[in-house]
């Protein structure tokens, strides 16, 4: 099943329901998506309008991205589904023998590592959408500011709920140092971008209340 084609009903019961995927990786990816194409809606409004045509290549470029970016997320929302069937699969494995725990250990390891992988691009996206809504705010319509700050708050949460993803792999590694370098990560994408989504969407809040 290719999750972005089903309708928006379908999606949502499959992730409310029993199944591990999709989860709150598919939810994030799906999330910043729209967020991105918040901020490609108000270049959308700007673009061939004479007040701003200083700034339309500016536009263009960025809604460039922005298309770039939202069909990334979406790709990533089956990515992500497909990045953790070995982590549920080694969570079945057999524990019986000692042999069997050494194995399921080897192989959780691997399939934690890789269940991070996704989320980490997820969060690398948002950060995008989020300069790109920022970029839209500043020099988009006016009309449609709104707009860009629901998208850089969508983006926002996005790349959080993806975050939580990072943490509980990590938590369950034995190779600490590497979790210590995929929290450290984590962290910073979080700090600096999160922090600049809060900015714009302050400035969104100013200038329209």
């Amino acid at each position: 099943m290719k999750y972005v084609e089903e309708s928006c009903e379908t999606f949502i019961d499959l992730l409310a329901g029993k199944g591990p995927t999709p989860g709150g990786g598919g939810a994030s990816a799906l999330t910043g998506a729209l967020g991105t194409a918040l901020g490609h809606m108000v270049g959308s409004l700007t673009e061939g309008k004479k007040k701003y045509k200083e700034v339309e290549g500016e536009i263009r470029s960025w809604m460039e991205q922005a298309k770039e970016n939202q069909k990334a997320l979406l790709e990533l929302v089956q990515e992500d589904a497909r990045s953790f069937e070995p982590l549920a699969a080694a969570y079945r494995m057999p524990s019986e023998t000692e042999a069997q725990r050494e194995e399921k250990a080897r192989i959780m390891e691997d399939a934690l590592k890789e269940a991070c992988r996704v989320p980490f691009a997820i969060m690398e996206k948002c950060c995008e959408g989020i300069e790109l809504c920022g970029n839209f705010a500043e020099k988009g319509s006016k009309l449609a500011i709104s707009d860009a700050g629901a998208g850089a708050s969508f983006c926002r949460a996005a790349l959080e709920s993806a975050s939580f993803n990072i943490y509980i792999n990590t938590k369950s590694m034995k190779d600490r140092e590497y979790a210590r370098q995929a929290n450290r990560r984590a962290d910073e994408m979080r700090s600096v971008y999160m922090a600049k989504a809060d900015r714009i969407i302050e400035q969104v809040f100013q200038e329209i209340k």
